[in-house]
């Protein structure tokens, strides 16, 4: 055995313990309630590009605190009205959702897309959530203390309610909505694939929000936010790890029925493989992990390849 099969082997094995809180289900449940509770506001509006194949649409969505959220959401202009199916795609920490014609590659395999704008960060949507305590650099550590203030709680339920959007366009093929993104985005990603009953196929490209209490010990993610906190704040450190707890896709990943293709680089020091493996072994569902011993922290060409092929082959597109 070499050392790539060896380390293969021991992450294949590893189930560190989980941190699930004791209200957990209680807490999702009467979040979804509130998610679905709340009639979807939202219009869409044509926007030019200088690509003549592409259908262009400016989305604006309200999240659950009413913050209005935005999105791209592009199809092929030969499609018509027909039912397509649809990506989700979520991006990664600090970014955005870019330009229409950043996702013409999917609407080539004959998908439309709604390219969502994670609040607050690089994109054109704000944040309206209360703080009731200081944070440090970012957005993580937002209404750390509390789970019902969470930042992660609400970039959750705004990816929820992008998934609802979705199912109610009457040009979408509702049983064919994939979700996917890296990263935060992959995190995103599993956290629908764990909560939402719209999804039918997930990719989840070197994702974080995965075994959380270990990133924030090792990595050099945006959870050193969380522990720079609690680093300035050490008397609330076990709050911090309580409410991640609740957010953690490992907590959360009994949950996931759908096929789900995860990636993995070994070298990947933000996302490190013991997050993503902590949460992938505890996928009940049909799943496949694509590892790159030798890749960081990003996504090559082969994994988006290998995603197409997945997603085309799963929702039966061939």
């Amino acid at each position: 055995m070499n050392v790539i099969e060896k380390r293969i082997a021991e992450l294949t094995e590893y189930r560190p313990d989980l941190t699930t809180p004791k209200d957990m289900d209680l807490f999702w449940d009467k979040m979804l309630e509130e998610v679905r509770a709340k009639p979807i506001r939202a219009f869409k509006t044509p926007v030019d590009t200088p690509y003549a194949h592409m259908l262009a649409y400016r989305v604006t969505f309200e999240g659950v605190d009413d913050t209005p959220l935005h999105a791209w959401y592009v199809r092929p202009r030969f499609a018509g009205d027909q039912k397509l199916p649809c990506i989700v795609l979520f991006h990664g920490y600090t970014g955005g959702k870019g330009y229409p014609e950043d996702y013409s590659s999917w609407l080539m395999l004959g998908f439309a897309v709604l390219a969502v704008d994670v609040r607050g960060q690089g994109g054109e949507t704000g944040d309206r959530l209360d703080d009731p305590h200081g944070t440090v650099k970012g957005w993580i550590t937002k209404g750390i203390l509390n789970k019902d203030t969470c930042y992660y709680k609400t970039i959750t339920t705004d990816a929820l309610r992008a998934v609802d959007w979705v199912a109610e366009q009457t040009d979408v093929n509702p049983t064919q909505i994939a979700i996917s993104g890296a990263s935060q985005g992959g995190g995103l990603s599993l956290m629908v694939a764990a909560l939402s009953n719209k999804a039918a196929v997930t990719v989840a490209d070197i994702p974080n929000m995965c075994h959380m209490d270990f990133g924030m010990m090792n990595s050099t993610s945006s959870l050193m936010e969380a522990a720079e906190f609690a680093n300035r704040f050490p008397e609330h450190l076990e709050q911090v790890l309580h409410t991640l707890s609740y957010f953690d896709v490992m907590n959360l990943a009994h949950r996931i029925r759908i096929p789900v293709m995860v990636s993995v680089g070994f070298k990947d020091t933000v996302c490190m493989p013991e997050t993503i493996f902590a949460a992938y072994n505890r996928i009940e569902s049909p799943k496949t992990i694509e590892i790159y011993p030798f890749t960081g922290h990003w996504v090559e060409g082969f994994q988006r390849r290998k995603t197409a092929e997945f997603l085309v082959k799963t929702l039966a597109l061939s």
